[in-house]
């Protein structure tokens, strides 16, 4: 690219031109990377709207600056066979891109590969055996899902007229649990502070049980790529009468967006990214503001390391103090009122300091 912008300000002398080629040939030198081809695998496909999407949007942010670099994007909605299509491709790429807790077993496969390079996100890895391992080639991010919940309970806590509110969640695995148990702290927390009145919602037939064996209660679609599922629990929810649902299901929560679409007076909140151009219902907006869980930032930083020769594997833990957790408060993509920002921009504060820690899968001590 730099090449490019210094050659159409190359002067029309034979020697002006020389000179200015010899510094743009310096210039692509310094700053060249080696290339790579890089492979996403998901399971519901990069065009989620949510968790899968965000993370191909972190690829495609580093091809636009390396387009020397390429993608290919592999889906497989059969869960078992997501780890075997990692060993069947590994030979074809030079660089991983896995999100989900599903890829957590790839050790042995990093292990014998180590001139690859793998980013896995919402997930440690470990050996055939379970056994956890940390290894060079291979940097793991996961979020502390629960601050997002967190802000996104005391938004719903804020906001609900009926007093009843919910989440909604794929499967229950640690990202996931986060999220719930970050959204009950939430409204917990705003109704002990803020006089807000609200109680969180939860179906026993759709109750999760975590990899650990605990009942975790909250209400679970069973999928990430379901939506008729999704379709399913939402109008069970708003049956109750929840009019303000944190929706964390990757596809499968496009199915609750559709029953808040066609119910009257109920409010979702999204998840991993601004969902609010999902939202969109006629001349209404059912989008009140969306959980953050900044992961494109994070991929292209690594993808950047990568190519600049400076990757380090690492098991990262990513929060509110790196700024890759939050809520939504930009004007025009959420429908919060000014009070409620004011709140969560008051607990954001504290979620980065450390004075408000949420409840998470970590600390799970049982459902009260």
């Amino acid at each position: 690219m730099k090449f490019r912008k210094m050659a159409g300000m190359l002067a029309v002398t034979a020697g002006a031109m020389m000179l200015s080629a010899g510094v743009a040939a310096a210039a692509e030198t310094e700053s060249a990377g080696e290339p790579f081809s890089v492979c996403i695998i998901t399971s519901s496909g990069i065009d989620d709207g949510s968790f899968n999407q965000d993370c191909y949007n972190g690829i495609l942010a580093f091809l636009e600056e390396h387009p020397d670099c390429s993608v290919t994007d592999i889906k497989e909605s059969d869960y078992n066979e997501l780890i075997p299509t990692v060993e069947k491709s590994v030979g074809d790429y030079d660089v991983f891109v896995l999100p989900g807790f599903n890829f957590a077993g790839i050790g042995d496969i990093a292990q014998n590969n180590p001139d690859k390079k793998f980013l896995v996100v919402d997930s440690t890895i470990t050996d055939s055996e379970g056994n956890a391992v940390t290894l060079d080639n291979v940097y793991t991010m996961t979020f502390k899902e629960q601050e997002g919940g967190f802000l996104a309970g005391v938004a719903a806590a804020m906001t609900t007229q009926s007093g009843k509110v919910a989440v909604v969640n794929g499967m229950p695995f640690p990202s996931n649990v986060n999220y719930e148990l970050g959204f009950m702290s939430g409204v917990a927390y705003a109704n002990e502070n803020f006089g807000a009145e609200a109680e969180c919602v939860e179906l026993p037939s759709y109750a999760g049980t975590d990899l650990f064996g605990n009942d975790v209660g909250g209400n679970y679609t069973g999928d990430f790529a379901d939506e008729a599922q999704g379709k399913v629990v939402g109008e069970a929810l708003i049956d109750e009468g929840c009019d303000v649902i944190l929706v964390a299901a990757g596809a499968s929560g496009n199915g609750v967006f559709t029953a808040a679409k066609e119910a009257e007076g109920v409010y979702v909140i999204g998840c991993d990214v601004d969902q609010f151009d999902d939202g969109v219902n006629g001349s209404e907006n059912i989008i009140l503001t969306s959980a953050l869980k900044v992961m494109h930032t994070n991929v292209t930083r690594q993808l950047e390391e990568i190519y600049d020769g400076t990757f380090a594997g690492e098991d990262a833990l990513l929060g509110a103090d790196t700024d890759s957790t939050g809520i939504v408060t930009e004007e025009g993509r959420q429908q919060l009122d000014d009070d409620t920002i004011e709140k969560l921009d008051a607990c954001y504060e504290l979620l980065k300091t450390g004075d408000i820690v949420p409840a998470s899968q970590e600390d799970f001590q049982g459902l009260k």
